[in-house]
């Protein structure tokens, strides 16, 4: 049984090889990433996650195992920032503030698809210009969902999250090793 994970994320593979997990393939998804006129967060990162299992060619009994990742304010979709100032936007948009990350994971195996989505709530302190403009300034914001990455330099922004800390990262382990073991991959290999 071949495992095609469809993401170009180092951390997702960092993720998986924390259960014994290491990718046959890496394919990444190509796919519209816009969510709907009025779409939800949560059903907007189920829907990406599965469409991007969908995207990904496979062989029939090859799994495909993809993920999206989307940071939440209230209803509004934080994306992946196109540019510093968009990072900046999204940064003091969240400062001293409570936001979600969602992430869903979906297996697909043939016709057949799984998915799984975990909620985690993520305290951000209040940020000061300078550390704004430190962190802005790394380019560590780049191609990361709300414009932050919990597992670098923001994880100082962080003093609380309530919910699964490898989710926020970008692959819920628990539920991505829960659907992998039901589709009879295994896991734990060394």
């Amino acid at each position: 049984m071949r495992l095609i994970l469809g993401s170009a994320s180092p951390r997702r593979r960092d993720l998986l090889a924390q259960i014994g997990v290491v990718p046959d393939e890496v394919r990444p998804a190509d796919i519209d990433e816009t969510p709907r006129k009025a779409e939800l967060p949560r059903p907007y990162c189920t829907r990406m996650a599965v469409e991007k299992a969908r995207a990904v060619q496979a062989a029939p009994d090859d799994l495909v195992l993809c993920a999206d990742t989307t940071v939440a304010l209230g209803r509004r979709i934080l994306g992946k920032p196109a540019h510093a100032g968009e990072a900046a936007e999204f940064l003091l948009a969240l400062s001293g503030r409570r936001h979600r990350v969602i992430t869903a994971v979906a297996l697909r195996w043939g016709e057949r698809v799984w998915e799984r989505d975990v909620m985690t709530t993520v305290q951000f302190k209040r940020l000061s210009d300078e550390e704004l403009n430190a962190y802005l300034a790394s380019n560590d914001w780049q191609g990361k969902a709300g414009g932050y990455g919990i597992q670098g330099l923001a994880g100082a922004f962080v003093p609380s999250i309530n919910g699964s800390f490898s989710a926020v990262v970008g692959l819920p382990l628990a539920e991505t090793a829960a659907l992998l073991a039901g589709a009879g991959y295994p896991l734990w290999r060394a």
